[in-house]
């Protein structure tokens, strides 16, 4: 019997319902609650786990570190439920010669419709305006001025699966799009819909920059007073990739000199961030608690996409979103220990 163990947080059904139909796979749900040694004795047995992206919504006994798979020895791959991986630590499961798998792509409409939902909201002031509805009278319509997005320059910090198609929602809109991604060329970024440039470049020429990259030792504190200070006056700061990418003290330092006019954040140091948060106070940022991918669709997409992946693996098939393709020897080696039987 093929052993697949999640935690009880909520989870599209279409997660569950796939194993139904493989009488070879037991799923095993684990509360978060339960005794350590009664969850540590069936992660013994478990050949993949399956586990939460966001990294504070995932206890911190049970993120995906080298300790805790020390008391994984059948353990063959982890599946991360989402495009990010932070409750993994990817190079202790490539040492370990365990796959990291995950659903890259399955919520990128939705984010991409977040971002853009989050920069009208910034320009056109519709959260301000709401609140100052629900609380405030006496101020005059123009008091809330906003601005239109069509004939700006959007800047993409990451143009993969979210940030192409935030090029071509901005090019909808009339925007001119520029890109920077180490890992994509330059021909590829153009055929993506942006127009490749340094990150220096883009923060100098854009009005609106927009962070889609994922959080590694690279994009920590990639952006900071330095970056901040070289964007243009009156620029917008959006990011709906993670928290730790921006420096939290300098973004509001920026919003409170006028430098920058207005930002957009759904990710967080902390999620949800301390009430008295000093973005929060700020009327110029609309904030959001880390949904821009949190959506139906995009739920059920990605239920769907992690459990068949992880039948991929079962069967011994190459997994179409492997993180860390270094792993991919040692894994063999592991699956073939494990399961008797060496991958395709």
């Amino acid at each position: 019997m093929l052993e697949v163990v999640r935690f009880n947080q909520w989870v599209n059904p279409a997660f569950d319902e796939t194993f139904v139909a493989r009488p070879d796979v037991r799923l095993r749900v684990r509360p978060y609650e339960a005794p350590r040694d009664e969850t540590l004795a069936v992660l013994a047995q478990a050949n993949v786990l399956q586990v939460s992206a966001a990294r504070d919504e995932l206890p911190r006994p049970w993120h995906v570190t080298g300790e805790l798979l020390e008391h994984c020895p059948r353990l063959v791959c982890v599946s991360s439920g989402g495009a990010g991986y932070d409750t993994i630590d990817v190079d202790a499961c490539t040492r370990a010669g365990v796959a990291v798998v995950n659903q890259s792509g399955g919520n990128a409409a939705s984010v991409a419709e977040h971002t853009m939902g989050l920069l009208l909201a910034v320009t056109h002031r519709i959260a301000q305006s709401d609140r100052w509805l629900r609380s405030h009278r006496g101020f005059r319509r123009e008091a809330l001025t906003g601005r239109e997005i069509g004939g700006l320059t959007i800047g993409l910090v990451g143009i993969g699966q979210i940030g192409r198609r935030v090029a071509r929602l901005a090019q909808a809109f009339g925007m001119q799009v520029l890109a920077t991604d180490p890992y994509v060329g330059a021909d590829e970024i153009e055929l993506r819909g942006a127009t490749p440039v340094t990150l220096d470049e883009l923060l100098r020429r854009c009005d609106v920059v927009s962070v889609h990259c994922p959080r590694n030792a690279e994009t920590m504190k990639l952006f900071a007073a330095p970056q901040f200070e070289r964007m243009k006056p009156g620029a917008i700061f959006l990011t709906t990739a993670r928290g730790g990418i921006h420096d939290e003290a300098a973004l509001h330092a920026a919003l409170a000199s006028g430098h920058l006019s207005g930002a957009g954040l759904d990710v967080w140091d902390v999620e949800p961030p301390p009430l008295d948060s000093p973005l929060l106070t700020h009327d110029a940022v609309v904030a959001t608690y880390h949904t821009a991918g949190v959506t139906a669709e995009a739920r059920r997409r990605i239920a769907g996409m992690a459990a068949a992946q992880i039948l991929e693996v079962l069967d011994g098939r190459r997994p179409p979103r492997l993180v860390n393709p270094p792993v991919w020897d040692a894994y063999r080696a592991r699956y073939e220990r494990v399961l008797g039987r060496a991958p395709v």
